[in-house]
């Protein structure tokens, strides 16, 4: 294992304490708890909206802390959630008065200890709201999408509730906007070499010299078929036939689209695959409004990509394309 790290152990801590010094205009910890992550500066009179999860996902979380998208953040160790008691203390600092959003991915540890802080704030006399992200077309069929995976796609449900809550809108309008958002989102990934988890040195999941993963999730949970790489063009194909055929969008529809880096595919690529993508919607006669090419969602090291789709009414892309300013998102104004 070859990696920038002091030591595996105390790798969590030692990114945090990095992005608090180069970034700590914008983020600081809550008290002397480096993994409870909220803005310097909370605003008043604002919904606050909190979201989590383990390390080795950045700028999943962390990253769109910030103005326009979220308050807080809890913070788990690689790949683990953060505590109940953790986010109970994020919840009451992120509090303004006008209650709490908790906006985060479909997994089982975060969810548990989501609500046991939703508990806890209950009995402090905060309101709170939960919306999972649960994007991940592959992780299970239509019939069972409530037990979806929440992946890159998650990122439009940030912006859209984020962009709500800048504007003074009240917890049940904020809840509606990452509803809506949530429920026209939708994500495919594949991989094609696993990561490395420092606390173990080895690759979390295998793949043969000249083999990718088709639906592979975000922690190497199994996709739905592993077989030789396809080019570019037949992965676009395929990512926007599967989003499609689980959400249809007619022709004339209008989308936005995220083509996200796994944390090793070089920007070049994901540029070839992004250009694939539009080709594709073009065929379909479907307009592309805004297109986002990067990483927005990792998985430590692994190399792959995802491919969102979010479905725009005039509302959704207005909230979408509204401006923002997070350690690692920024959009000016349209």
């Amino acid at each position: 294992m070859k990696k920038v790290i002091n030591s595996p152990e105390t790798y969590t801590d030692d990114m945090l304490r990095g992005i608090y010094a180069v970034h700590g205009e914008q983020v600081q910890p809550v008290g002397d708890d480096l993994r409870c992550y909220a803005r310097a500066a909370m605003v008043p009179d604002k919904v606050g909206i909190i979201t989590g999860g383990g390390t080795g996902h950045l700028p999943l979380f962390l990253g769109y802390v910030g103005d326009g998208m979220l308050d807080g953040c809890g913070v788990g160790d690689v790949f683990q959630s953060p505590s109940s008691a953790q986010l109970f203390e994020l919840s009451k600092a992120c509090n303004t008065g006008k209650g709490l959003l908790y906006l985060y991915g479909n997994y089982t540890g975060d969810v548990m200890n989501f609500d046991m802080a939703g508990e806890m704030c209950e009995m402090e006399g905060i309101e709170t709201r939960t919306v999972l992200g649960n994007d991940d077309v592959n992780s299970a069929p239509p019939e069972e999408k409530d037990r979806r995976r929440g992946v890159a796609g998650i990122f439009f449900v940030y912006k859209c509730a984020g962009a709500t809550a800048a504007r003074g809108a009240g917890l049940d309008e904020v809840t509606a906007a990452a509803e809506k958002a949530n429920d026209r989102t939708r994500t495919v990934g594949f991989a094609m070499a696993p990561c490395v988890i420092p606390g173990t040195g080895k690759p979390n999941f295998e793949l043969g010299e000249n083999e990718m993963g088709m639906g592979v999730g975000i922690h190497g949970e199994p996709g739905v078929w592993t077989g030789e790489v396809k080019p570019a063009r037949e992965l676009a194909k395929e990512s926007v036939e599967t989003i499609l055929n689980d959400r249809p969008v007619a022709a004339g529809g209008r989308v936005a689209v995220l083509v996200n880096g796994l944390g090793s595919t070089p920007l070049d690529e994901l540029y070839i695959l992004a250009g694939e993508v539009l080709a594709e919607l073009g065929e379909r006669e479907v307009t592309v409004a805004k297109t986002y090419v990067g990483e927005y969602v990792t998985s430590m090291d692994m190399a792959g990509a995802s491919i969102s789709l979010i479905e725009l009414d005039d509302e959704l892309e207005d909230l979408l394309l509204a401006p923002a300013a997070t350690p690692f998102f920024v959009q000016e104004a349209k």
